[in-house]
């Protein structure tokens, strides 16, 4: 049976192979950094859940997970800049090395809104990880300290990343044709 949700993609930008072998490689780059730490990973959902999944699992270090819920875009394409938290961190993070994971790291807002947060709570050190850095649209003056690919300024989608909470679940990373999410 063919997948429904192909004929929505202009192309494949990253295949499930890429993402494989390079998560594998950001794996053992964290667990060297962060060995004999325990960090706290704490993935943005809803976005993360999948390449988060896989991030942790390619970690060789003892380590605790937590989620936090943050809403910017309300089903647009582009964020409306505000940041709110929909589901907050459930454990006292003082003293934590935080690793943030992000699916998609592009207008920064939720980034820099998330690593100011988290060092108001007490975490002791911030280490952004995203799969995705789209820099064409960055509006505030944050880098990720880990990222998978470095994609150009198209509307991509699969492996966690949505568009309306669709797609999340293409094992790929695509491009959504322009006439899916225009109309």
């Amino acid at each position: 049976m063919e997948n429904e949700m192909q004929q929505d993609i202009l192309k494949v930008l990253l295949t499930e192979e890429q993402l494989k072998a390079r998560i594998t490689e950001m794996g053992e780059q964290i667990g060297q950094q962060f060995a004999g730490k325990s960090p706290l990973f704490l993935g943005v959902l809803k976005g993360c859940f999948v390449f988060m999944a896989d991030l942790i699992r390619a970690c060789p270090i003892k380590s605790d997970l937590e989620f936090i819920a943050v809403s910017s875009y309300e089903n647009a394409t582009v964020s409306s800049g505000r940041v709110q938290i929909t589901h907050d961190v459930q454990q006292d993070i003082t003293g934590r090395n935080i690793i943030i994971v992000e699916d998609i790291l592009d207008s920064g807002n939720t980034l820099a809104f998330l690593k100011d947060y988290l060092l108001t709570k007490g975490a002791q050190s911030i280490t952004i990880v995203t799969l995705l850095d789209k820099p064409s649209r960055r509006t505030k003056a944050i880098t990720p300290d880990l990222a998978g690919f470095v994609v150009p300024d198209e509307f991509v989608v699969g492996y966690g990343l949505d568009f309306a909470q669709q797609y999340r679940n293409l094992p790929y990373i695509g491009v959504l044709k322009p006439e899916v999410y225009s109309k």
